[in-house]
């Protein structure tokens, strides 16, 4: 059974076309990964599909229901959290549950019962009364699951929730979301800029560039449709090598901030060759070092660009922020 379906999904904000014909399906109880550089998408997709804001064309239905034709019923089934903070800061954390609680109607006996379990669950039970102000960032996260949960969405949308914690605290955010799709079933669909936790926790991934998608399957599938193994040589003729380097053994190159990304078979093999291809070239070389296809050389194969780079420009921006208040 699927929790979303979507199909030939477009946003456009004047002439400029944010989500392009996009069509996909969620599982029920699948962890979704949609990843893409700034200005890709990504956020307005998950705004349309969140009913934050309107498509301009196509269709989608969340648990059944229609974006556009009962967004009520859409809000009632999912949980949403955004890169940006929206805890009330001059509040608790148990009142920041508790307002959440009101809002969904939820009765008082229900609300604090769920509201225990979900503060101990993210381990902020003990600091239930604390002000929100005195909370780290990953605390503030952790509660801003928590909260997004209160109502029990067959849906979660996560749209960055690790940007700016430290690694610890993004791998316990992570085992905490685990847990949940885990014992209770939920289908989470998240946006990240870190391969590690994609690799590690998705299902399946959709990659988005420029409004469409141009890659989807799961992680491990993806990576393997990047053959072989990838040698990676740092050099000032980096842009030369990319654009000349050729062997039968060779299935591709990218150039990338002075980094020549090579795709191979065999690259033990064939090292002693293109090191002598190096040198016959008379390409200045500073490293040179061999691994496995990452997800991170998948981005890169589709999209030319890192997914760590900030190229999201002025219009992409605003768009973002559109998406938002809409």
């Amino acid at each position: 059974m699927n929790a979303i379906q979507v199909e030939n999904l477009t946003k456009r904000f004047g002439d400029f076309t944010a989500v392009d014909a996009v069509s996909f399906d969620i599982k029920q109880g699948e962890i979704f990964g949609l990843l893409g550089p700034n200005g890709a998408g990504k956020t307005t997709t998950i705004s349309m599909l969140s009913t934050l804001l309107k498509p301009t064309s196509g269709k989608a239905l969340v648990n059944g229901i229609d974006i556009q034709g009962d967004q009520d019923g859409v809000r009632k089934s999912i949980g949403i959290v955004f890169q940006d903070q929206s805890l009330d800061e001059e509040l608790t954390a148990w009142e920041n549950m508790d307002f959440h609680g009101r809002l969904y109607r939820i009765p008082k006996n229900v609300r604090e019962e769920r509201t225990t379990e979900l503060l101990h669950l993210v381990e902020l039970y003990d600091r239930k009364d604390s002000l929100v102000k005195t909370f780290s960032g990953g605390m503030r996260r952790r509660l801003e699951i928590a909260r997004g949960l209160l109502h029990e969405p067959a849906v979660l949308f996560l749209d960055e929730p690790t940007l700016g914690l430290d690694p610890q605290t993004r791998n316990h955010l992570w085992d905490y979301i685990q847990t949940l799709n885990q014992t209770k079933g939920i289908t989470i669909i998240l946006t990240t800029h870190y391969m590690d936790e994609a690799d590690r926790l998705c299902d399946r991934i959709a990659i988005i560039d420029k409004g469409k998608i141009i890659a989807m399957d799961t992680p491990e599938e993806l990576k393997t449709r990047v053959s072989g193994d990838v040698v990676t040589v740092s050099s000032p003729d980096a842009k030369r090598i990319a654009a000349e380097i050729s062997a039968p053994w060779i299935s591709g190159a990218e150039e990338h901030n002075g980094v020549v990304t090579i795709r191979l078979e065999s690259a033990e093999k064939h090292l002693t060759e293109l090191i002598g291809i190096f040198g016959k070239n008379g390409y200045d070389i500073s490293s040179v070092s061999i691994r496995k296809p990452t997800l991170e050389d998948v981005f890169l194969h589709y999209t030319g660009k890192s997914i760590r780079e900030d190229e999201a420009g002025a219009t992409d921006r605003m768009r973002m922020m559109m998406g938002r208040r809409r």
